[in-house]
């Protein structure tokens, strides 16, 4: 009678190579058991498991700042059409203003002053209302031209001052926190001396335009 180590014997004789791989197999199950080990195992799920608690953290860590900030953006320039609208109104009371005669405007009998006192009153509440709402007023008037906030209409000949200097103001602009709301129309310079840099304008320069710069404070 054949034992099975018999039989297992006989088939590695008929083909060695069945044989050889058993016997590969055989030697690998140690191995395995060992990379195996549930200990191992665990520390590295553990460990995996800190590693997505951490990137969770740091996402939501980010989700928080850009909530915060676009809801800040969003509060801040939530009014830009309305306040865009509103300077339409300021423009008309401005020409309002400038139609009327001097001579009447100083005529203490002429119901006609008190007309223009009670526009004059009406356009500072409006400006200041807007300004409550972050809207500012630039003045660049003997600034640098900056494109940014400022829009060319013409230019002034004029040697007395550095070329690209704004000598006129025709529309006055705005800004809302740090951005243009309305660019500036002015007239600027040329044929003046071209402006040399002062000590730290390269760094400004650099870092881009400063919106403070010309606020109606």
């Amino acid at each position: 009678m054949h034992t099975m180590s018999d039989e297992s014997q006989s088939r590695e004789n008929e083909n060695p190579q069945a044989g050889a791989a058993h016997k590969a197999d055989e030697a690998a199950k140690p191995a395995q058991d060992q990379e195996l080990d549930p200990v191992q195992v665990l520390m590295a799920e553990i460990s995996d498991l800190k590693d997505q608690r951490l990137r969770m953290a740091a996402e939501m860590e980010n989700l928080r700042r850009r909530t915060a900030r676009e809801i800040k953006d969003a509060k801040t320039f939530a009014v830009s059409g309305f306040a865009r609208d509103m300077l339409q109104v300021s423009d008309n009371l401005q020409r309002a203003l400038a139609a009327v005669p001097e001579q009447a405007e100083s005529d203490a009998d002429n119901g006609l002053k008190t007309l223009v006192e009670g526009v004059e009153l009406t356009e500072r509440a409006m400006l200041s209302t807007l300004e409550r709402h972050g809207v500012r007023k630039i003045e660049p008037m003997g600034q640098k031209f900056d494109p940014n906030f400022h829009q060319a209409m013409y230019e002034v000949p004029n040697t007395d001052v550095p070329n690209n200097t704004v000598v006129d103001i025709v529309q006055p602009g705005y800004v809302i926190g740090d951005r243009m709301l309305r660019p500036a129309m002015v007239g600027v310079s040329k044929g003046g001396p071209k402006e040399t840099a002062q000590p730290g304008s390269a760094k400004t320069d650099s870092d881009g335009p400063n919106p403070s710069a010309g606020y109606d404070v």
